[in-house]
């Protein structure tokens, strides 16, 4: 540093035993410093055209330095600021393994726009994460009625770490969000797994949050996705906003259908399935109070038009057929009234339950189910999401009676449903309000013989739900019930390492409450047996 002023003053620094490249280091970081702080000012004083001419020149003079690692900073920092990178400049750092990873996200989504496959390949490891921690929720440890997969609300959702890292990469580029969604399509397609559509309503809603006009205004489904997720977070469809989605799906112009397979993809999201279902079951209980059948309520039929849209995502998507399903009438004159019928057979038995004992009719609780509702949760996937959501209404209520008259009908469903992992996840947490029940031989023999075990052997999803119940509710069931269902349970070679783990935990568990060896074998007396005294012969 040739400063005059400077040469006198740098003996002291000697004295102070400071090496000169100290100084000189630390003079070099505050100018870069100052540096960096102007390059940020540019950007934003004068006219757009002058303040980017200038950072172009900056660039030009400064990029030849970029891989001097004192430098680098500000060379990224010039380019972080520039709308256009030259393509020269991009085509360098892309090339430059280090370069790209040093670079500003501002400047890497420049490079992703022309390059789906590069930013495939940096999506790719968080779509995997997000899809796992979806399922790590669904097989966590925690069992609880009251904390389900289901309880955090949307906002809470988004905030993840997944949604966040995506909705931080697309930024405002309208090109990179497309993509996102063109890599959900084709990976719900290739693997039928509903977290993508959760995802596709999620991420959204994260723009949503941050007021991101460029892709929320040219989206079609942000305001029909806004208005369902007010819905997912009071998980009620209420009738203002019924009619508001209604509107939506009516507003579907001729020629716009292709619209029809995002909003189905939306309406396929657990989360809106879920909440779909509930208000269903919700209008079933009002309709039976009102004496109405269920073809005269609109917004019942609405709830069942948005879930058959939902539920007929993936066959929408594959074909590239864009229009509704059909619904089938039965659905609604035939299985629907079986519903309520079931909810008024509830009624007339808590009833009669209630009445003085010489008042009460000999009326049993209903024990078999109308082979028509079985065949129902068999064929009609609609039929069977609703039916499988009213079983998870009756467990929350801790009704017995009508849980083992309808579980039968749970073992041969549409698709498999009722050992899809969101219901038994469900399932196990309502079980745990029926915990005293595990004690009695009937319950659990309808349960785990008549409905888990039936699969067990060939569904390891199954398999891990049942091990978790039981590692939750092992000490209410019968000692010798416990017994039979271990051995039932115990893992194959070809098991999977999360079953063996959890097989191993609850035999840990079930070893600790046997009773020690040295409570089992009966204590030895320790009164001492009394001689025998002869009896004194009388004189």
């Amino acid at each position: 540093l040739l400063l005059p002023s400077l040469q006198s003053a740098l003996p002291f620094l000697d004295l102070h035993g400071t090496p000169r490249l100290e100084f000189h280091q630390s003079v070099f970081d505050e100018l870069r410093e100052k540096l960096l702080e102007r390059v940020s000012a540019i950007a934003l004083e004068g006219k757009v055209e002058e303040r980017y001419k200038k950072l172009e020149d900056l660039l030009e003079k400064s990029f030849s330095l970029v891989k001097m690692p004192s430098i680098q900073p500000v060379v990224m920092c010039v380019m972080k600021h520039l709308p256009k990178v030259p393509e020269k400049k991009l085509k360098l750092v892309m090339a430059d393994k280090d370069l790209y990873k040093a670079c500003a996200v501002e400047v890497k989504r420049q490079i992703w726009q022309d390059n789906q496959a590069l930013f495939g390949d940096e999506v790719s490891p968080l779509l995997k994460q997000y899809i796992l921690e979806k399922e790590n929720i669904l097989f966590s440890s925690d069992i609880s009625v009251l904390h389900n997969f289901f309880t955090p609300s949307p906002k809470t959702r988004r905030q993840g770490e997944v949604v966040q890292k995506l909705t931080q990469m697309i930024g405002k580029n309208v090109k990179l969000y497309d993509m996102v969604l063109q890599f959900l399509r084709t990976l719900f397609l290739r693997t039928r797994n509903v977290h993508y559509c959760t995802l596709r309503a999620e991420l959204l809603m994260s723009l949503h949050d941050l007021d991101i006009s460029e892709i929320c205004t040219v989206d079609p489904c942000h305001k029909f996705t806004w208005c369902l997720d007010a819905c997912i977070r009071e998980k009620f469809v209420d009738n203002k906003r019924a009619r508001e989605l209604q509107g939506f799906l009516d507003g579907v112009k001729k020629g716009q259908e292709q619209v029809l397979g995002d909003l189905s993809m939306i309406l396929c999201d657990p989360f809106a399935i879920n909440t779909l279902a509930l208000s269903t079951i919700r209008h079933l209980q009002d309709l039976v109070g009102q004496d109405t059948l269920p073809r005269e309520s609109p917004d019942l039929l609405l709830l069942l038009r948005m879930l058959s849209l939902g539920q007929g995502a993936w066959d929408m998507i594959d074909s590239q057929v864009f229009k509704e399903p059909k619904m089938e009438a039965e659905l609604i004159t035939k299985f629907l009234p079986m519903l309520m019928s079931f909810v008024v057979d509830d009624h007339m038995f808590t009833v009669d339950q209630k009445l003085p004992s010489e008042e009460k009719g000999p009326i049993p609780y209903p024990s078999v189910i109308p082979e028509a509702f079985t065949k129902f949760l068999q064929e009609n996937r609609i039929a069977c999401e609703i039916g499988l959501y009213y079983f998870l209404h009756i467990t929350k209520l801790r009704n017995k009676n009508a849980f083992l008259r309808l579980l039968p009908a749970l073992v041969e469903t549409f698709s498999d449903l009722a050992f899809s992992d969101i219901f038994l996840h469900l399932l196990t947490g309502n079980l745990t309000l029926l915990g005293d029940e595990f004690a009695l031989e009937e319950f659990c023999t309808s349960l785990f013989d008549g409905f888990f075990l039936t699969v067990c052997s060939r569904k390891e999803n199954v398999h891990r739900h049942v091990l978790r119940l039981l590692l939750h509710l092992h000490h209410k069931v019968a000692p010798i019930k416990l017994e039979s269902l271990q051995k039932a349970l115990e893992p194959t070679k070809q098991s999977g390492e999360a079953v063996k783990e959890l097989y191993n935990q609850l035999t840990e568990k079930l070893e600790l409450r046997k009773p020690s060896p040295a409570e089992v074998t009966e204590t030895p007396s320790m009164e001492l047996p009394l001689p025998t005294v002869p009896t004194p012969t009388s004189r």
